[in-house]
């Protein structure tokens, strides 16, 4: 693990910029008409996602010389991965459907797996400029690029120009959950109605993509629980962002850490809290 923080470290401004190139890249896209494709899982498919998976995993497979996992990368079997003890796991454009929608809640996520758990998550929201970064046992942070400078060289000057997460405590008795106002599931409601017994505030809040992590970490909501599909690069990255800030990830199941290169990539139920 040790190893991979340094790693990190050290390329931590080319990760950045790797994340901005892919943003630029969707930007370029989304400002312009574009054509949507379907895939084998139904899921939707744009040049957006092509572009940003093209220049992430060029620029992440020279980074540690490590294997690459991506949404838009067709996967190998359980076999030929199970060895991997450290590797990149990228979603190119996490929210295809907002990005769809263009409301402007998309995100280019990328995380590096060391022993099947997350040890850093980058979260780049293009339409607003803004990171989130996170190594293990060294905290979560955010800043707000605006293309009018340089991305700083070192790892102690982008810390230095980042905020650390959270950013927000709100007043005891409120409690805030990202959860979906236009389609609630029965167990999101089960658990919003517990929750109303334990708190004498409750709040729904809502975003798209991996936001719902960044809301978590940010200190603007308290829990976050998914009763429905994930894949694997849809959590790397905003688990451990949020993870640094003081909470929890569990698969609802166990209560047990949510984990990484499974035979299955299909993530349980989880809870972030």
């Amino acid at each position: 693990m040790t190893d991979s923080i340094t790693l990190v470290q050290k390329n931590l401004t080319q990760l950045l910029q790797l994340a901005l190139d892919a943003g630029k890249a969707i930007l370029e896209v989304y400002e312009t008409p574009f054509s949507v494709e379907i895939k084998d899982d139904r899921s939707p498919l744009t040049l957006a996602d092509k572009r940003s998976n093209e220049i992430l995993y060029n620029g992440l497979i020279k980074i540690g010389r490590l294997p690459v996992m991506s949404e838009e990368i067709k996967q190998l079997p359980y076999e030929e991965r199970k060895s991997w003890k450290s590797f990149w796991l990228v979603d190119p454009l996490d929210g295809t459907k907002e990005f769809i929608k263009r409301n402007g809640e998309f995100t280019v996520n990328v995380a590096l797996i060391d022993e099947n758990e997350p040890v850093f998550g980058l979260i780049y929201v293009p339409v607003t400029g803004k990171f989130y970064y996170a190594l293990k046992g060294l905290g979560s942070y955010t800043f707000s690029f605006d293309g009018s400078s340089i991305i700083p060289n070192s790892y102690a000057e982008i810390v230095a120009i980042s905020k650390k997460l959270p950013l927000e405590h709100r007043p005891t008795g409120e409690f805030n959950i990202v959860a979906s106002r236009s389609h609630m599931s029965p167990k999101t409601e089960a658990y919003i109605n517990d929750e109303k017994g334990k708190h004498s505030i409750v709040n729904i809040v809502s975003a798209g993509s991996s936001l719902k992590f960044c809301l978590v970490a940010e200190g603007r909501a308290d829990a976050y629980p998914r009763f429905g599909p994930t894949m694997e690069w849809d959590t790397g990255a905003g688990h451990i962002i949020a993870t640094e800030t003081g909470k929890k990830l569990v698969r609802c199941d166990t209560m047990e850490a949510l984990t990484y290169n499974k035979p299955e990539l299909l993530n349980p139920d989880f809870l972030v809290y």
